[in-house]
């Protein structure tokens, strides 16, 4: 399997099986020898819902996507004429996305068909998909001009408008309509994309709030959790020590119970070796006696 085999089989698996997926291509290449290819492949990062779906539509769509980047081409020459089979190829391909969607169990919610239309209408200004293979994209495109957070008054592709001759020929005043009516709708294009950007900034504003703020609280749980183990520790040992401490003086009392006892013994026993000291004394008087 060739690097762009495997890449070409991953981007046209399921949103949800793509991690597995490409661990499993990224192993096959690495069987076959291929470690470059394999390392590659396992850095290729996911993506998101509106540009798989972009993807789905290359491998699926075939037809309207050549449509979109040949009226593209057209109007990058300047043939206004092709604004509308331009506007019809990005509609088709919206729909069908809504449909592949919706067949894969994802939700075609409207920001993720804007995100859509504005990924094919990047990719028609740019004419393909450089730098990314065909069909393998890993994140959304913005058309050419945009930043992060919008800039206005940009027109999605260029368009060279035809050389100025007589306004009285009634093809050139419709040409002229054409041109400034393709303008106005690639400036709807780009407030839109503007006030989406807005929108996804402060999305994203309130999710990092929002992330901050679980992860203060989990901070604190954590913090919580280890004072109450802790103070389970304590009390545990003092629990072994108040047992141990019991246990000691036990043997303390037992001990001095056993003292006692011996030293009454010993006195009994110095007793009984006195009675036999005076014993011994009588029976040698006795004994002197009878020598006498």
């Amino acid at each position: 399997m060739r690097y762009e085999d495997a890449v070409e089989s991953l981007f046209q698996a399921a949103h949800e099986q793509f991690v597995a997926e490409r661990k499993r291509l990224a192993g096959e290449l690495r069987a076959a020898g291929d470690k470059v290819g394999a390392g590659k492949l396992a850095k290729l990062a996911r993506p998101p819902i509106s540009a798989w779906v972009v993807d789905q539509l290359w491998w699926r769509a075939r037809d309207a996507f050549e449509a979109l980047f040949t009226t593209a081409e057209q109007l990058r020459r300047g043939e206004l004429g092709a604004a509308t089979a331009h506007r019809d190829a990005i509609a088709r391909l919206r729909a069908q996305a809504a449909q592949q969607l919706g067949e894969a169990g994802h939700a075609a919610s409207e920001a993720t068909l804007r995100r859509v239309t504005q990924t094919l209408s990047a990719l028609a200004a740019a004419g393909g998909w450089d730098p990314d293979l065909p069909g393998a994209l890993s994140a959304d495109r913005d058309p050419p001009g945009f930043e992060a957070i919008g800039i206005s008054n940009v027109i999605p592709f260029p368009v060279q408008p035809r050389a100025p001759v007589a306004a009285h020929h009634a093809g050139d005043t419709e040409a002229a309509a054409e041109h400034h009516r393709v303008e106005r709708e690639a400036h709807e294009v780009q407030n839109a994309a503007h006030s989406e950007a807005q929108s996804e900034a402060q999305s994203e504003a309130r999710l990092r709030r929002e992330r901050e703020a679980a992860t203060a609280r989990a901070e604190a749980a954590a913090r919580l959790r280890r004072a109450e183990v802790e103070r389970a520790r304590a009390a545990a040992e003092r629990h072994r020590l108040e047992a141990a401490l019991r246990t000691a003086r036990g043997e303390v009392a037992q001990h001095e119970r056993a003292i006692v006892k011996l030293e009454r013994d010993l006195a009994a026993a110095r007793n009984t070796v006195e009675q036999a000291r005076r014993s011994v004394v009588d029976l040698e008087d006795r004994l002197a006696q009878l020598d006498n």
